[in-house]
């Protein structure tokens, strides 16, 4: 017999509280983070860093959304062309026990491919993907301070970060645990080495010039080191 107020069928623990929401700042470990995140179906977008909440604010369409279509674009056209990898939009990554980003877009190798990430059963990315990309229309000091830092210590070899406001790209490359700038060649073409053919003219990016985008990555995956690249990858899976 059901106890006295709970319905049949109803499972819940009536002296288990209510979760609260996350809120701004908090410090929280991975576990309850993602516990409270998951009670949050209408929260679209919450991360962890270094153990302390940060919550996203609404996205306007300019100067964030039009600029994040457009790099996906752009990464989407890469996965095209080449067999083994894949791209994604926002996915929440496990890095270590105390940070959880969710960038704006990754692309990585394909796990089964020799990729360095797995995914969980949740369906989470676990581990550094080989390049995360952020669109920093008002985080400019965040995407290019903590997580910068973070994603450097977990081992992201490439990171790129979007800011349309003062017009520019950083692109960012793992040496020696550091990282250094992937500088424009003098045709203004910025070149991936972890992905090899993946190839950039931020001028283009940052206008939304789709047609330049996809000319260069066409350029890029016609190169000899992109065909190797693939061959290598398809060596793997």
């Amino acid at each position: 017999m059901p106890r006295p107020g709970v319905s049949k069928g109803d499972t819940s623990d009536p002296a288990e509280p209510p979760l609260s929401p996350l809120g701004e700042g908090e410090r929280l470990s991975r576990d309850e983070f993602e516990r409270r995140y998951d009670a949050m179906p209408d929260l679209k977008k919450a991360e962890l860093l270094r153990g302390v909440v940060y919550l996203a604010r609404p996205v306007r369409i300019e100067p964030h959304g039009r600029p994040h279509g457009w790099l996906l674009y752009w990464l989407h056209s890469y996965e095209e062309a080449t067999a083994g990898v894949e791209a994604a939009c926002g996915p929440t990554v496990r890095l270590g026990l105390e940070s959880e980003p969710q960038p704006d877009a990754i692309l990585r190798v394909k796990p089964a491919c020799g990729g360095r990430t797995t995914t969980s059963v949740e369906g989470y990315v676990e581990g550094p993907p080989e390049l995360v990309a952020e669109v920093s229309a008002s985080t400019a000091p965040t995407d290019l301070g903590l997580k910068r830092d973070i994603y450097r210590q977990m081992g992201v070899f490439e990171y790129l970060v979007v800011r349309p406001r003062t017009r520019a790209v950083d692109w960012f490359r793992l040496e020696d645990s550091a990282y250094t700038r992937i500088e424009p060649d003098g045709d203004g073409i910025q070149r991936s080495r972890v992905f090899p053919g993946l190839w950039l003219d931020a001028r283009a990016l940052l206008r939304g010039d789709l047609r330049r985008l996809k000319e260069i990555v066409a350029a890029g995956v016609g190169s000899p080191e992109h065909a190797r690249f693939v061959g290598r990858v398809e060596g793997a899976g």
